[in-house]
């Protein structure tokens, strides 16, 4: 009976069966390879359009910060502006006050009384001067409460003796003006202005 060797044959079919495991192993191998790199170039895209934008959006808010900043310098120039306009309006409006002030006082001094010092802080003033007696100085102060341009009379000191006759006084009175002639109001450009910054 004749001998058939079969084993070339199975070595040579499993010589190809490893030669293609062994070529697809490569393959997937590739295909991972190339996957991956694929997959870290689209990350890689998207973070730097990201990038851009960020730096766009940062640039964009940069300069609406500056605009903010000028506005906001803006703003206290224009509240400057304001606060001096209402000065120069008050202080055009009390030229006359101080005229009627001063022609109330002389008016208001009364014979055996007479003034050493007179001096205003806002809507207060100060008199300091020298009376034959307290009874001069209680017409003074009286006097002041019946004038139009002074008020609130208010005795701090009173001193007879020393080195002068008669008594040494201090008293405080307060500036008014008949029916609010003498109190600022806002008018004209102040108004104007403050009226559209509050807008």
């Amino acid at each position: 009976m004749p001998r058939i060797n079969l084993l070339p044959w199975r070595e040579a079919e499993r010589k190809e069966r490893k030669q293609l495991f062994t070529v697809a192993l490569v393959a997937a191998a590739l295909a991972a390879v190339v996957a991956t790199f694929g997959v870290h170039l689209l990350y890689s895209a998207m973070i730097s359009d990201q990038q851009a934008r960020n730096t766009l959006l940062q640039a964009q808010i940069d300069s609406l910060n500056r605009q903010i900043g000028k506005i906001n310098t803006l703003r206290k120039t224009e509240r400057r502006f304001i606060a001096r306009m209402q000065v120069i309006e008050r202080l055009q409006r009390a030229r006359p006050q101080i005229v009627h002030v001063f022609d109330q006082i002389v008016r208001t001094v009364p014979p055996g009384l007479y003034l050493t010092e007179v001096d205003q802080k806002g809507d207060r003033i100060r008199f300091k001067g020298v009376a034959q007696s307290s009874t001069r100085v209680s017409e003074f102060m009286r006097n002041i409460d019946h004038s139009q341009w002074l008020a609130d009379a208010q005795l701090e000191v009173i001193k007879a003796g020393g080195k002068v006759a008669g008594s040494t006084f201090t008293l405080d009175a307060k500036v008014t003006s008949p029916k609010g002639a003498g109190r600022f109001k806002e008018s004209g450009p102040a108004r104007t202005i403050a009226r559209r910054a509050a807008e």
